[in-house]
């Protein structure tokens, strides 16, 4: 069941993505291709996690591993076949002999969350059986992997989003983070616990969307990011569908927030988050630049798409209904803004009305939002924030009270 009318509401289930060997498998000259700047310690990125799902057990919130959900999935033999076929399809194995070379190796682990983290950690290709006697062996290139790692997968916010009692499958923006929306794809196929969700998008429609950039302001209100991973026509379409194709929500008005398109920006939540019933965290360096269209239902199929003008505030306290703070990452300060914005000072997770989970190295922003009476859950960072993600970007909500 998915439960998500707000960003603010007691958490009671999260799905998370335990860190593991795919952050061994990183390396300098392919951190680009894997969209990493940085490789972290896997034991101390570890321990990280486990004060961070200690930090949600310890307020309420039911922990659900997102390789531990697929493995009850692939238990039934013909899902199993299934999706090690479609593992190796989207892996972009192409040739046939390497694709039986892979299929056996994955099918000869039995245990299946042992053979879930494998397609989740990558496939280095001297794990297979070679041929030595043959002129393929002597002249394959020196990439190491047949199938790539997936590092980003402990940001589970991004390859699904909830959305009342609905999901987003999202179009992930770059190949190599498409093929993590998979695991989601089979749960929400199969699991007993999530196969009747409706799907407001699907990960095969045409255009990109991520989860960092959808944020349910209300029962009625969703804002998404236009940045660089989410496209307008994204936004739109999903938009449509909730207003025309779907039904059993209250939603009534889409906000498309057109932030800068740069890889420090790279969603929504990164430079903007809800904390409180009446406080957002902001990073000061976009708000002179953005845009806010209010999207809602037309007539004869159509959207109405019009530019707000009003300032931020204006334009939230019209759909909240209440007058809003706006806390700046960094106090405003320019130098200090940039670093913990880099470092996620805005991208909290609200654990309840008030109370937020934080990164302890942003401690200018901490202190800031403790001034604005927030009570703050501080987890260790120096690994997991290598990644490029926050609190909010490790978690994905699947029921608010």
């Amino acid at each position: 069941m998915i439960h998500i009318k707000s960003e603010i509401s007691p958490l009671k289930k999260v799905l998370v993505h335990y860190p593991g060997s795919e952050l061994e498998n990183l390396a300098p000259e392919f951190l680009e291709r894997l969209l990493f700047d940085d490789i972290p310690y896997l034991k101390r990125a570890q321990e990280e996690h486990d004060a961070f799902t200690k930090i949600l057990r310890d307020n309420g919130a039911e922990v659900v591993y997102l390789h531990e959900l697929t493995a009850e999935v692939i238990k039934d033999p013909t899902i199993r076949k299934a999706f090690l076929d479609q593992f190796i399809e989207e892996a972009g194995i192409k040739k046939r002999g390497d694709k039986e070379r892979v299929y056996q190796f994955l099918d000869a682990i039995k245990n299946e969350e042992e053979l879930v983290r494998k397609t989740m950690a990558g496939i280095n290709k001297n794990e297979l059986p070679e041929h030595p006697d043959t002129l393929a062996y002597h002249a394959r290139d020196e990439y190491p992997f047949i199938a790539d790692p997936m590092p980003n997968l402990y940001f589970t916010r991004d390859p699904f989003a909830s959305i009342g009692n609905m999901i987003s499958m999202n179009q992930m923006y770059t190949v190599t983070r498409n093929r993590e929306t998979l695991y989601a794809d089979y749960i929400f196929k199969y699991h007993p616990d999530f196969k009747e969700t409706k799907r407001a998008y699907e990960r095969f429609f045409d255009y990109s969307i991520e989860g960092g950039d959808i944020l349910v302001i209300n029962e009625k209100v969703l804002a998404i990011g236009i940045s660089l991973r989410t496209e307008a026509d994204a936004i739109e379409k999903l938009a449509h569908r909730l207003f025309y194709e779907m039904d059993d929500h209250e939603f009534e008005t889409v906000l498309a927030f057109d932030i800068p398109k740069t890889r420090a920006y790279m969603h929504l939540d990164t430079v903007f988050t809800q904390i409180d019933h009446d406080k957002f965290t902001i990073h000061p360096q976009i708000e002179g630049t953005l845009s806010v269209f209010e999207l809602t239902k037309g007539e004869n199929g159509k959207l109405n798409i019009e530019k707000d003008d009003g300032t931020l505030e204006d334009i939230l306290e019209k759909h909240l209904g209440r007058k809003v703070t706006l806390i700046p990452c960094g106090g405003g300060d320019y130098i200090i803004s940039q670093r913990e914005q880099w470092n996620d000072g805005s991208n909290t997770l609200c654990i309840k009305p008030g109370e937020v989970v934080v990164y302890s190295r942003n401690d200018v922003t901490n202190a800031l939002l403790e001034e604005h009476g927030i009570k703050l859950h501080v987890m260790p960072c120096s690994e997991l924030s290598r990644g490029r993600g926050g609190p909010r970007c490790m978690s994905m909500p699947l029921v608010r009270e």
